[in-house]
Parts: structure tokens; C-alpha cells; sequence
């Protein structure tokens, strides 16, 4: 009896010291990714990094003309964010999905209205001048070259990289919006508070 009551105790004790053990660290904590910016958004109207203050942000860079991968990927976002908010009322609204263009060149206000809101009316579109594209890009560590063809249908060569920032402004991880909305669903589930 008295070894049960040791075990029992033993048992009782690991689970009270797992229970007090930090949470683990997001795999982004520390990255240098992310920064200010002032573009605009698929109304027109001027928005900056600060907009989002307090809010998770779900950050991708494609492009509207992009005939696979974006569409795929935006889908895979929002279907996952509905997937969370299922399984957690009220994650959803904790969170802001950006698609931000890296082809000003065609992606208007207009024609990013237009995509966004074909997965959703809370994804918010952004575009700016090729400079501004070019610097925030690069704050996201994000790559992109116009695959010129000479004709107004190019294509856009881009990294496939979708980060979780926190309501601070900072990283938290990748969402692997490549994969799943199932992983993105989890993802969020995660590290979404």
C-alpha cells in the first residue's frame, strides 16, 4: 500500500512540475522579420504597421496574377482560420490575415479587393508604390523577381513564406500555408492566445 501511495505521490508531483514549466518559445522569438511601413490597402485608404497594434497577423506576399501557388495558399489561410475559430470561438477575431503584393505594378487597390475578398471579407489586401513593396519585402525577408516576357502576362518569382506575427509586432512562426488548412489551423491553435 504504502509503495501505491509512493508511486501515486511520485505520479502527482511530475505532473504538478510539467504544469509549471515555461511554455515553449516561438521558433521566430528573436528573428529580425518584420518592420514599419505605410501602404495602401484595398479601399484606398493608407495603413501602417501600427493599424494592426494588438492583433495576431497572418503575413503573406504573393500576387493576384499568380496562377497556382497564391490562390492556393490564400485558401489554405482562410479555410484554416475558419478551422480554428470551429474549434475556438473567438480566435478568429484575434487575427488579421495580410496579403501583400509584391506586384504593384498591376495590383491596384481595386483588383486587391477583388482577390482578397474571394477568401474572405477580413483579409485585408495591401499594395504600394515598387520602393515601398521592395523595403517591406525585404523587412519580411522576402524575395521576388518579375520573370519579364515582354508582354503584360509575366509571372512574379517569389519566396512562399507566411509568418505568424504577435499582437507586439513580432514573430512567432511559420505558417505552413503550403501544406494545409488543417496546418495552418493548427498553427494557429498553437500560438494564437
Amino acid at each position: 500500500m504504502n509503495r501505491l501511495k509512493s508511486l501515486f505521490a511520485a505520479a502527482m508531483l511530475s505532473v504538478s512540475l510539467a504544469a509549471c514549466a515555461p511554455a515553449a518559445e516561438p521558433p521566430l522569438a528573436g528573428a529580425a522579420i518584420g518592420g514599419p511601413f505605410a501602404l495602401k490597402n484595398q479601399d484606398g485608404a493608407v495603413v501602417r504597421d501600427t493599424s494592426f497594434a494588438g492583433k495576431y497577423r497572418i503575413v503573406y506576399f504573393g500576387y493576384t496574377h499568380c496562377p497556382d501557388v497564391c490562390p492556393l495558399d490564400m485558401q489554405n489561410i482562410a479555410a484554416g482560420l475558419r478551422i480554428a475559430e470551429k474549434k475556438y470561438p473567438g480566435l478568429a477575431d484575434k487575427v488579421v490575415p495580410i496579403f501583400i503584393t509584391i506586384d504593384p505594378e498591376r495590383d491596384t487597390p481595386a483588383v486587391l479587393k477583388e482577390f482578397v475578398t474571394a477568401f474572405g471579407d477580413n483579409i485585408v489586401g495591401l499594395t504600394g508604390t515598387p520602393q515601398q513593396i521592395a523595403e517591406v519585402a525585404q523587412e519580411y525577408a522576402v524575395w521576388y523577381q518579375k520573370q519579364d516576357t515582354g508582354t503584360a502576362n509575366y509571372l512574379m518569382n517569389h519566396s512562399r513564406t507566411t509568418y505568424l506575427m504577435g499582437p507586439d509586432d513580432k514573430p512567432i512562426a511559420l505558417i505552413p500555408a503550403d501544406e494545409s488548412a488543417d496546418a495552418v489551423a493548427e498553427t494557429l491553435e498553437k500560438w494564437v492566445q
